[in-house]
């Protein structure tokens, strides 16, 4: 026979498994996150995002730097650009900020498998946890 401590033992066990599976798959507030993409030529630098515990973001892109937010609700993601510094970038890479800019900005939804976050909409972005 099951012993009412024992019981308690397990569903005490249970939530506590439940709560980290939702923490590995919440979305990542207060996390790190690097780009999923290969570095421009001349340029070691991927863009990065910083990910604030109520959803304020920092940026770090290609060549520009600024900041965001992001508002999530279930599976609804909306993130808006705050100021972004310009810091005199060659055109190129000026671009592929403008144009991570616009994708982060038209994202719809997200979802997270383990240290991946994907940010999903007319141009999907992974996005993986920095471990340092």
């Amino acid at each position: 026979m099951v012993s009412l401590k024992q019981m308690a033992c397990l569903a005490v066990a249970m939530l506590a498994m439940s709560t980290l599976a939702r923490a590995e798959d919440g979305f990542p507030f207060g996390t790190e996150m690097t780009l999923e993409v290969l570095p421009q030529p001349g340029s070691k630098r991927i863009p990065n995002i910083e990910i604030g515990d109520n959803g304020e973001v920092v940026l770090e892109l290609w060549c520009k730097g600024g900041k965001g937010q992001f508002s999530v609700a279930g599976n609804t993601v909306i993130f808006v650009p705050g100021q972004i510094q310009d810091r005199s970038c060659p055109p190129a890479r000026a671009q592929a900020d403008d144009e991570l800019i616009a994708a982060l900005g038209s994202v719809e939804t997200w979802k997270r498998q383990g240290d991946v976050l994907t940010l999903i909409g007319p141009k999907p972005l992974r996005f993986r946890t920095t471990g340092n």
